[in-house]
């Protein structure tokens, strides 16, 4: 089996790698990425391609499956360029699977597709909260693959809707995508904002990893919730830390993270936790039967996962994944401007 993972040095790309390494069924991998990683070897060779301009059909000749996992979570202060890349990139991913015959298609898609609601499974409306780019963005695709499904009939399409995804490896890329150069690195956590409606659904990333990878081996087609139990609320978050969890309004939260992200000193705008604060809790039935998918870690060990990575300044040799840099690497992503660059 050949399968080409498009979005291969980041935080999921990398454990997706890992995963379809250790499958006997899996003969030959194409990992494609922007840039190219240091380490190479097993089953895998890569390829640098960019997803927006670069020609994908060449690439994609003769896999029996292609993952797509491409995302640009920055600049968010440059939404044509999120847009480029990721809807009019996701596009051409989609296109070249058809006209390269690949027969399978793997998206990753996400709960802040989902539109509100409460506990909700895979029928529920996906048009996204619009006050972020990455929700309209993740739900303009879903549109995009309902055409494409119509019109490609004979591609089994699975569309993965995972949680938030943490590991210790990419802690320090998720430090530097959504909370910036100016965060220190954390010790013992002692305060915990006990923000009203804030739920999270997270696994471990070797864990999507693995749904990923049965996606992808399976004859499954659809769309799957994936997360690992238990939901967290901030006072579970808190017990788990051991800190003292103090009330914070919606609107208070947001007030600061948008003043934060107005003086530019966070990279993450406030639509983001809108997103957060409206996104439905996913029920997993599905992922778990029909895939034969169950999380190793829970959601509290991916959690701790990435807090010992930031500890440590945890990477990979990838560019998404390059390791805490110290003073020297913080002063570059200020002087690059805090959250107008990829």
């Amino acid at each position: 089996m050949r399968v080409i993972v498009v979005g291969a040095t980041g935080n999921v790309g990398t454990s997706v790698l890992a995963a379809l390494e250790a499958d006997p069924e899996v003969t030959s991998i194409v990992g494609v990425a922007r840039r190219l990683p240091g380490a190479m070897g097993g089953k895998t060779v890569f390829r640098a391609a960019d997803i927006s301009t670069d020609d994908l059909v060449e690439i994609f000749a003769g896999a029996d499956v292609v993952i797509h996992l491409a995302w640009l979570f920055q600049p968010m202060r440059n939404p044509i360029l999120t847009w480029r890349n990721n809807v009019i990139g996701g596009i051409r991913v989609f296109n070249a699977v058809a006209e390269a015959g690949v027969p399978a298609l793997v998206y990753a898609s996400s709960v802040g597709a989902y539109s509100p609601g409460g506990l909700v499974d895979e029928t529920w409306p996906t048009h996204g909260w619009p006050g972020a780019p990455y929700g309209r963005e993740k739900a303009y695709l879903e549109r995009v693959l309902d055409v494409f499904e119509r019109d490609h009939s004979d591609v089994r399409v699975v569309r993965m809707r995972p949680g938030f995804i943490f590991k210790r490896e990419a802690a320090t890329q998720q430090r530097r995508l959504f909370v910036g150069p100016l965060a220190p690195r954390p010790g013992r956590i002692p305060l915990v904002p006990d923000i009203p409606g804030l739920k999270l659904q997270i696994l471990h990333t070797d864990d999507a990893a693995q749904a990923y990878r049965l996606a992808a081996t399976k004859p499954v087609r659809g769309a799957f919730n994936i997360a690992s139990e238990p939901v967290l609320d901030m006072p579970m978050v808190a017990e788990l830390l051991d800190a003292r969890l103090v009330p914070v309004p919606a609107g208070l939260a947001r007030i600061a993270v948008s003043a934060a992200w107005r003086l530019r000193l966070i990279p993450t705008m406030p639509g983001m936790l809108d997103i957060a604060l409206h996104i439905p809790v996913m029920d997993t039935s599905r992922a778990r039967e029909e895939l034969g998918w169950t999380p190793a870690h829970d959601s509290q060990e991916a959690i701790l996962a990435f807090l010992k990575g930031l500890r440590e300044g945890a990477g990979m040799d990838t560019a998404p994944l390059k390791p805490e840099t110290g003073l020297e690497g913080r002063a570059r992503e200020m002087a690059t401007g805090i959250g107008s660059r990829p």
